[in-house]
């Protein structure tokens, strides 16, 4: 799975070193590639920068990969911006767990494969791309109901239990025809309330 276009990747290391071996390793993916030294620049970037994925060293001066990715998910703008710690931290349960719980979709000790790198990258940026879409028709279908409006849809139920009251000569339609028109009330009774979509 790959991201549709293009995506940007946030890079966040306090070694200059470790930046350029991750430019190395991800730059023929096609990607543009952002550079932090520090959680509090992360931060800076992240104010201005629309980032679709994070790569973030667990060990930095001042502020660490676990505090900053807890300001990283503390903010509305980008608490869904999937993260990756890369440590050089020993391999034990508990630093994986940290991770985890400071909001990390994934965890890779140093040294890491770059071929694993590079196909969990990609992974990530496609699951963040179908996640937008997602919620893109969402927001599109909650304005077309929010168009629609309640009294539109009485009408149109009205309408329609007309029609079904004629193709049954006048009489209650039973049987399907008066499950369907049950069926309607239903979601027109759903619709008429707040629509309450997860993000």
């Amino acid at each position: 799975m790959t991201a549709a276009g293009p995506s940007r990747i946030l890079l966040v290391d306090d070694r200059e070193e470790n930046l350029l071996a991750l430019e190395a390793i991800l730059g023929g993916l096609g990607h543009e590639l952002l550079r932090a030294t520090s959680g509090q620049q992360a931060l800076k970037h992240l104010l201005v920068e629309d980032v679709s994925l994070i790569l973030l060293d667990v060990q930095m001066p001042e502020m660490d990969g676990y505090e900053t990715a807890a300001h990283i998910k503390s903010r509305l703008r980008t608490q869904d911006i999937p993260i990756i710690f890369l440590t050089a931290i020993d391999r034990e349960a508990h630093q994986a767990y940290r991770g985890y719980a400071a909001g990390a979709v994934d965890f890779l000790a140093k040294p890491f494969d770059p071929w694993v790198l590079r196909a969990k990258v990609e992974v990530f940026l496609g699951l963040q791309q179908e996640r937008r879409q997602l919620l893109m028709r969402a927001q599109d279908l909650e304005r077309r109901l929010e168009a629609v409006g309640g009294e539109n849809l009485d009408a149109a139920l009205a309408r329609v239990e007309r029609l079904l009251l004629m193709a049954a000569d006048g009489a209650r339609p039973e049987g399907p025809l008066a499950e369907a028109l049950d069926g309607l009330r239903d979601v027109r009774n759903d619709l008429s309330g707040p629509v309450e979509l997860n993000r």
